[in-house]
């Protein structure tokens, strides 16, 4: 596969068009807002850095290249687990199982890969291993679009103007680059969070009211 093929797919993957349900998910931002936390874009562009550097951006690298190193189902699912575990509440297991069945079954029918139901991050590197895509953008364009996502919630929760949201999402960009490359020795063993604040406010808005996100 020539890079420029790689670079396609990947792009095609990680496009709002792609039918994954992100949109529906704010990973906690909404209580963080609802509560004060976040009310301008350098607040979002503060708040995502940490979530990207000590959070789940920098986990979800690790995962994503833990499950590009998988050549059997078994051994995805062996990874999956962990990825499960170090979900900080209910929503945020439902917001990365069900992203990760919608893309394994996208990406199976397109494809003709025999991905499983895994949470996200390990389902798009189990895939990226199957179809060879180079791990290094792969992790940069799946972190770019968790930062783009997000920020994306924030545009209309806050709300931002478009751009503000995408003045923040460019100065997050650099940091995608970074943990993608930090995260090339890393390891399950490495898997940790100190975005505490992040964590609370996903678990809080389970109970939240009103709420438009599922997370």
């Amino acid at each position: 596969m020539t890079d420029q093929e790689a670079l396609l797919i990947l792009s095609q993957w990680f496009s709002p068009a792609y039918p994954l349900g992100g949109f529906a998910y704010s990973h906690g931002l909404e209580t963080a807002i609802a509560q004060g936390h976040i009310a301008t874009a350098q607040e979002l562009e503060g708040w995502l850095r940490d979530v990207l550097l000590h959070g789940t951006g920098r986990n979800d690298a690790i995962l994503l290249r833990a499950g590009f190193g998988c050549n059997t189902a078994e051994a995805a699912f062996a990874v999956d687990a962990q990825a499960r575990a170090f979900a900080a509440s209910a929503e945020r297991i439902m917001e990365t199982t069900a992203q990760g069945a919608a893309f394994a079954r996208t990406t199976n029918a397109i494809w003709a890969l025999d991905v499983p139901d895994l949470t996200l991050p390990v389902a798009v590197g189990f895939a990226a291993q199957a179809l060879k895509l180079p791990i290094k953008l792969t992790t940069q364009m799946y972190l770019q679009n968790f930062a783009s996502t997000l920020v994306s919630a924030a545009v209309r929760l806050v709300p931002l103007g478009q751009t503000e949201g995408q003045s923040c999402l460019t100065a997050l960009s650099p940091f995608c680059a970074d943990i993608a490359k930090d995260s090339e020795a890393a390891t399950l063993d490495d898997l940790f969070s100190s975005a505490f604040i992040s964590d609370i406010m996903a678990m809080q808005h389970e109970s939240l009211s009103p709420r438009i996100f599922q997370s």
